[in-house]
């Protein structure tokens, strides 16, 4: 995995880091070293990319290092996959590629979600725009030649400076 780091920001200093997932085992050792910082089980992190781009391979590698068992699936119908890591971190899933309403926000309990402790990955955060926090990471996955992906990681809190720092150091 090659990377390189650039600081860009306009008022507030935004850190930005921009890795190269060559294959998927580049995708899994991100995921795994990011799944070992304590920090991330208050996080949320925003994945962004075209259909195909690795949102949800990534997803299910992070959860895999955090010890979800059993099936890790894209919660394109449900909007939310609920997830729980061995220790009881409670984990939500988002995916707002078919999100079309307002409403649904409410319907769903998603603000009660957002509220709650633990860890929040939402895909297509774009769809839920206005509707969603601030988040610590965002992920932009994109395919490049071959199975390689050019992934900008940018930290948008404190929180996500911290995470960015250690997960690439």
């Amino acid at each position: 995995m090659h990377s390189h780091a650039r600081i860009v920001g306009s008022g507030g200093q935004i850190a930005t880091r921009t890795l190269f997932w060559r294959s998927e085992d580049d995708t899994a050792a991100f995921a795994a070293r990011l799944a070992a910082l304590p920090a991330l089980r208050q996080a949320f992190i925003q994945l962004h990319g075209q259909l195909g781009a690795g949102k949800t391979t990534f997803v299910r590698h992070l959860l895999r290092a955090m010890g979800v068992p059993g099936r890790i699936k894209s919660p394109t119908y449900a909007v939310v996959e609920p997830h729980e890591t061995p220790d009881g971190l409670a984990v939500s899933h988002f995916d707002f590629y078919r999100f079309n309403d307002p409403q649904e926000w409410e319907d769903a309990g998603l603000r009660d979600l957002f509220a709650a402790p633990g860890l929040k990955l939402a895909e297509w955060p774009e769809k839920a725009a206005g509707l969603l926090p601030v988040p610590d990471l965002v992920l932009r996955i994109e395919i490049e030649a071959g199975d390689t992906r050019a992934v900008q990681v940018q930290a948008r809190t404190a929180l996500g400076a911290a995470l960015l720092h250690e997960a690439c150091a």
